[in-house]
């Protein structure tokens, strides 16, 4: 049973499996970026209705809601590496031919749904599969600076290099952006392809064993390990809060702060910022504080945050807010990963990953509309306050699993067991 004692850690090294899924991670979030820049922008050049636009957006979420369990079972099945270099060279493909139907003319709202939503449907199964297969590639002490590097070289990949790059990319056309996405996808695709790991550790499957039991026994692993109970149903009420506050930040900043398009984007910049910071700074903390407090600490300095954004009326105080909500995002999404994946048993990390995204995506549109709602009903300043609440509900929800000692195996199981690639 591979355990870690709290707060230790160590760097991954770059060189062999780490550095290509790193890599590729990166690289497929830079051709993320490119698309979802560009597919509003060519759904509104297609239509002036702007519910259709916002169904191409909604069907970014849908999936997971449908098939985020599904696609974490599969993971569990499966060999993670061929599972994601094969998602990703048929996304390339349907992103390649969604392309040239762009160049030819023949792009329709129905057509951008259908992309948004099969694309989305795969990445159930392919993120689930990256998050399985990780500590496969590291020892599980540098599980956490691992999934620190991830997600800070993703935040740059996504956050700051790709949207400014689609302006360059729409002026030689309007299937430039989609071709460019469908090569980092095969690109990413060929990187996965080239890892070697052991065959993945797994018992075999009871007879008679279905989909649906496996997704039944991730789920009670999930809910009968104490910490990762907790820490899950903290980030469902945060995502609540923050999908209030992210669907209406547009019109806080513009209508409430009056400071137009250039005020939004220094807020998204400042969010952006925010989190790279927290990625450089995460493995110190943990090592301080150890990963659940580490996540308590985040939970209560967002809620301090947005205490200030609610009731200050100016686009100082709300960037600076975005920056610490973007800095103690990270620490807490880098400690919640790494937690599953020291916890998880081995053969259920796929399952336990999904149910945890799947309960958070789920939060995020029904905090949309509580955000829409009560910015309607009481000001433009309140979503942020709302935003507090729910945080406030999730730092309750994790204070009694804050002593307990949550960096390792859960007790009576075995830990994802970690093989170093040859």
């Amino acid at each position: 049973m591979a355990t870690v004692a709290a707060g230790e850690t160590c760097a991954p090294a770059w060189r062999g499996g780490f550095g290509r899924l790193w890599s590729a991670a990166v690289l497929s979030r830079f051709g993320d970026a490119l698309r979802n820049a560009a597919l509003p922008l060519l759904a509104a050049s297609l239509t002036d209705r702007p519910l259709l636009i916002a169904t191409v957006t909604a069907c970014g979420y849908l999936p997971w809601i449908l098939f985020g369990l599904t696609g974490g079972a599969v993971a569990d099945r499966v060999d993670q590496r061929r599972a994601m270099w094969t998602v990703d060279t048929v996304r390339g493909v349907l992103v390649a031919s969604f392309a040239v139907a762009v160049a030819l003319g023949h792009a329709s709202i129905a057509l951008l749904i259908a992309l948004a939503f099969t694309l989305t449907t795969l990445q159930t199964l392919f993120d689930n599969a990256s998050t399985a297969l990780l500590p496969a590639l590291v020892g599980p002490e540098a599980l956490g600076s691992a999934n620190a590097r991830l997600m800070t070289g993703q935040k740059i990949a996504g956050g700051l290099l790709g949207a400014p790059v689609v302006p360059a990319l729409l002026a030689a056309g309007a299937a430039a952006p989609f071709l460019t996405d469908a090569a980092t996808f095969l690109v990413a695709a060929a990187l996965v392809a080239s890892l070697r790991t052991d065959a993945p550790e797994r018992a075999p499957r009871p007879a008679g064993s279905t989909l649906r039991r496996e997704i039944a026994a991730g789920l009670r692993v999930l809910w009968h390990d104490r910490p990762l109970r907790g820490l899950c149903a903290a980030t469902a009420l945060c995502n609540i809060g923050m999908g209030g506050l992210i669907a209406t930040l547009v019109v806080i900043v513009t209508g409430w702060l009056h400071a137009g398009t250039a005020g939004y984007a220094a807020a998204a910049t400042a969010y952006t910022v925010g989190g790279l910071a927290g990625g450089t700074v995460n493995r110190r903390l943990t090592a301080a504080f150890g990963p659940v407090r580490t996540v308590l600490l985040a939970g209560a300095t967002q809620t301090a945050a947005l205490l200030v954004m609610g009731p200050v009326r100016g686009l100082a105080s709300l960037v600076a807010a975005m920056a610490v909500l973007g800095f103690m995002g990270m620490l807490w999404n880098v400690n919640s990963t790494t937690l599953m994946q020291r916890r998880s048993p081995a053969g259920t990390l796929g399952r336990v990953s999904s149910a945890f995204r799947t309960l958070g995506v789920a939060g995020a549109p029904l905090g949309a509309l509580l955000g829409g709602a009560v910015a309607t009903a009481w000001g433009r300043g309140t979503p942020a306050l709302l935003a507090a609440a729910f945080f406030v509900l999730s730092v309750i929800a994790l204070i009694p699993v804050a002593t307990t000692d949550a960096s390792g195996a859960a007790p009576g199981e075995g830990a994802t067991t970690a093989r170093v690639p040859r």
